[in-house]
């Protein structure tokens, strides 16, 4: 067994991380204005370039917004935020989304996943569905769950290829953390094969190029984890 090598957060990265968690956790509010740059390092014992980086990339974030010669200020980031905010709401919540969050996902993955499926059923070639199967397999194959998961995303975002659509996988990408953290509930409750079984009726269907089949397979499956016997909230 080889060890993979282990590695500390940088400054930089725990700066983040405690600014961030203040804001989820809402010890800093919306529209609190932070302490000037030099008076953070002072406080928090690190260099003003690491105070200085770490604020630019929560306001990349959407947690923070940098208004010149005003000073910085939380971010409404509920209205105005982006996949990274939503990505970082999901690691710090991790199980204990609430059942409106984690419906509002699924329903933006059922439009993604009509929208793959359909343009993969319309282009993609015989070798493209060969593949597909091929992945399909890999996830009955997972031998633990991560892998498992794994599997399924690599299922899901080959989709997305070969439909042809140049934007759809670079949104998959964007998707994975709160997809797979979602997959990761199902599993824990349902188990792998529950997920092995919507991902292949999924492939069975797009393999068929029979649309309406993808689409009452992606239904069912959504609305089960919405609302019905595997719900996952």
């Amino acid at each position: 067994m080889q060890f993979e090598k282990l590695s500390a957060p940088s400054l930089k990265e725990m700066f983040i991380h405690q600014i961030r968690e203040s804001i989820l956790s809402g010890q800093l509010s919306v529209g609190t204005r932070l302490l000037p740059e030099r008076e953070i390092a002072q406080q928090m014992q690190v260099s003003r370039a690491v105070v200085n980086s770490g604020l630019v990339e929560l306001e990349r974030q959407g947690f923070l917004e940098i208004r010149p010669r005003q000073g910085t200020f939380v971010a409404d980031y509920g209205r105005n935020g982006n996949i990274s905010t939503l990505n970082a709401i999901m690691e710090y919540h991790s199980e204990t989304l609430g059942r409106s969050e984690i419906r509002s996902i699924l329903e933006v993955r059922r439009a993604l996943e009509h929208l793959a499926t359909d343009a993969a059923i319309e282009t993609a070639t015989d070798e493209d569905m060969d593949r597909l199967q091929r992945l399909v397999s890999n996830v009955g194959a997972a031998g633990a769950v991560n892998e498992a998961i794994e599997a399924t995303f690599a299922f899901h975002h080959e989709l997305a290829v070969v439909g042809s659509n140049s934007i759809l996988p670079l949104i998959y990408i964007s998707f994975k953390p709160v997809v797979t953290q979602l997959w990761l509930q199902f599993c824990r409750r349902y188990g792998m094969d529950s997920l092995y079984d919507s991902t292949l009726c999924l492939a069975e269907c797009i393999i068929a190029r029979d649309r309406e089949a993808a689409r009452r397979c992606t239904d069912e499956h959504l609305n089960n984890a919405i609302r019905g016997c595997r719900q996952i909230y």
